[in-house]
């Protein structure tokens, strides 16, 4: 990695980038300014009163013995000067024993703080990416990376934080020891600096090994590992897992990725033992050579005790802190390393911002039309969509029928632009959909999909989908018992302040499947947008429900327009045309009365789901000279 500037990452990776420590440095002091800028001259005041706790006994020390000679040599001299000179020694020590950990509390907090900031940032920015971008794997593993940058106060970002301190401390007891050193022999700190820069370069070798064979080999192991945990502690999993006996596969399963991240780990520590032997080994090479030079100097060079001890001090210092701040140099490489991975990441563009966008047209009224349409989803090579003609006006209602796996699903995505069009175009009131900022885009349309998820949130707030401050309880109570939820709301002591789910509150409740498939009918009535889409949201209802929720929902609906989707057929007679998929093409479209008469595929299907719903001949009225098929 460049130490000074930006290039390319060798591997395929085409939005990872090495920014160098110095880029991240500033990357980090930039934080601070941003979030707790007294960040800053807690660092400096640590790392002065730090560096000379270090140093204040060794040129006591020296002082002490120069004294205790003078007195040997002296026997009348007055004793009260060193008295003088230890208590002016402690009351220093303890003040700055004081400003170093009173320092290292604030900054620990703060860069703590720091952290929980950036990391809000890097949630914010998964937020807002591309719904078809989340999930590539490619993009998953890079969100790995840039999570365990944030993930503790060693790691990534907020270890860079923790190893700019520890290289602020021993600077200054670098300097503080070269002036002293200096007066002994220069030639001693050429000698030391030497000796620690080998231990350097062995180091800063492992920390790449490591590196390459840990942290970058992990992130796909990391993704395993998070899935598995949360396959055997999610509750949504809990009944297959008990009632298919799943228990053993899943933990020989888990094991396994284990297994793996094990292999990993002993070989990263086997390269840090091989470091430590190596440190240690060098260590004592240099003290050996160091020690021995002083003595020589004490015997024949008239060297002084106190001299000997401070220079034996102030070299014991030195070398470590010459170490010390190698090493850490080293370590805030590997953090910058991390941090290189977090940057990444918060710096890939998105599709919107490549692309000058134009306003959402404010008319309220808004038709779509769908020209030669197809879709593939990355990595398939058949298409889900294929060749798609079709147009929804404004104030239609229109229902999108066929069986599991026709595209019904696929169709309503790019409708709502979760996902871009593999070829053709959709045009909105004219303007090809690709033209919109995708969130003003978003706010036109009030979803309700099969799939609903509960947040561990009030009720309220799980239909406004908004913080408390901008919820009205008041709507919000009235659109859930327009969905079917009065009796519910009824049964509930706190009504709609009600907590759902018992994540962050241990009276929470938790709804049944009919339940949230309305609470996800009352959130798009609370929308209030001006296209309604339900992707067979009452799919856990049965028919007879579902068809008359539907025909309650309609009329709350009124004049606007409406996308209904399932592969039932009661929400086909309300609405004004229907539009048939098969195998990802649209295979009829018209009214329920022009497909009946065409005798199609809808028709087919039409008169296979009519035997169910004998008991109610309003669903289903089947003209009398059409036969109803008999089932299997």
């Amino acid at each position: 990695m460049s130490l000074f500037g930006k290039k390319k990452d060798e591997n395929t990776d085409e939005f990872h980038k090495e920014y160098g420590v110095i880029s991240n440095c500033r990357f980090v002091l930039g934080k601070f300014m941003k979030y707790r800028k007294s960040l800053i001259a807690f660092t400096l005041i640590g790392g002065i009163a730090g560096a000379s706790m270090s140093y204040m006994w060794s040129f006591i020390g020296k002082l002490v013995i120069d004294m205790i000679e003078q007195q040997a040599v002296s026997p009348d001299k007055d004793i009260k000067p060193l008295l003088y000179l230890v208590l002016i020694t402690t009351a220093a020590e303890l003040i700055f024993m004081w400003l170093s950990t009173y320092s290292n509390m604030k900054t620990s907090v703060g860069f703590t703080y720091v952290r929980l900031m950036i990391i809000k940032e890097r949630i914010a920015k998964v937020l807002g990416m591309e719904y078809e971008t989340l999930e590539t794997p490619e993009m998953l593993d890079r969100l790995q990376k840039a999570k365990r940058a944030t993930s503790g106060d060693w790691q990534g970002v907020q270890g860079m934080m923790t190893y700019m301190q520890v290289m602020v401390v021993h600077i200054f007891s670098i300097i503080i020891a070269s002036v002293v050193m200096t007066t002994f022999n220069p030639i001693i700190i050429a000698v030391i600096a030497v000796f620690s820069f080998i231990q350097f370069l062995f180091f800063d070798y492992v920390r790449k090994k490591d590196k390459k064979e840990m942290w970058d080999a992990m992130a796909k192991q990391w993704r395993k590992t998070d899935y598995m945990e949360n396959v055997t502690t999610d509750f949504s999993y809990a009944k297959d897992i008990r009632l298919f006996g799943m228990k053993k596969y899943l933990a020989q399963k888990q094991g396994e990725v284990y297994d793996e991240e094990l292999r990993h780990w002993v070989k990263s520590r086997q390269f840090w033992i091989h470091n430590s032997i190596f440190y240690h080994s060098v260590t004592l090479v240099r003290q050996i050579i160091i020690v021995g030079w002083l003595v020589y100097s004490v015997v024949y060079d008239g060297l002084s005790i106190g001299n000997f001890t401070l220079y034996t001090a102030s070299a014991a210092t030195f070398s470590n802190a010459i170490g010390e701040i190698l090493e850490a140099l080293v370590a805030l490489r590997e953090r910058s390393a991390h941090t290189d991975d977090y940057r990444s990441f918060m710096d890939i563009p998105s599709a919107d911002d490549l692309q000058k966008t134009v306003p959402v047209p404010k008319s309220g009224k808004y038709t779509f039309v769908f020209e030669n349409v197809s879709f593939k989803y990355r990595g398939q090579e058949s298409y889900a969509l294929k060749n798609v003609n079709l147009t929804l006006n404004a104030g239609e209602k229109l229902a999108v029928v066929g069986l599991n796996g026709a595209g019904k699903s696929t169709f309503i995505k790019l409708l709502l632009r979760l996902y871009d069009v593999t070829e053709g175009r959709i045009l909105m009131n004219g303007t090809d959909i690709r033209r919109f900022d995708r969130n003003e885009y978003f706010r036109l349309f009030s979803p309700a999909f099969q799939d609903v998820m509960v947040f561990a949130f009030p009720m309220a707030e799980n239909v406004s989908m908004k913080e408390p401050f901008n919820t009205d309880k008041a709507e919000a109570e009235k659109v859930l018992r327009s969905a079917g939820l009065g009796d519910k709301l009824d049964s509930l002591e706190k009504g709609v302040d009600t907590e759902l789910l018992k994540v962050l509150y241990d009276d929470g409740i938790d709804l049944s499947g009919g339940e949230k498939q309305k609470l996800a009918l009352a959130r798009a009535l609370y929308k209030k947008s001006s296209i309604i889409v339900l992707d067979e949201p009452t799919a856990a209802l049965d028919a007879l429900a579902e068809y008359r929720l539907y025909q309650s929902f309609n009329k709350l609906v009124g004049s606007g327009t409406a996308v209904y989707i399932s592969h039932r057929l009661s929400s086909t007679r309300f609405c004004d045309r229907v539009a048939m998929f098969k195998d990802g093409e649209v295979v009829e479209i018209g009214t329920h009365e022009q497909l009946m008469a065409q005798n199609g595929a809808y028709a087919e299907m039409f008169r296979v789901q009519a035997q169910y719903y004998v008991e109610d001949k309003d669903i289903f009225d089947v003209p009398e000279d059409m036969e109803v098929k008999e089932n299997g």
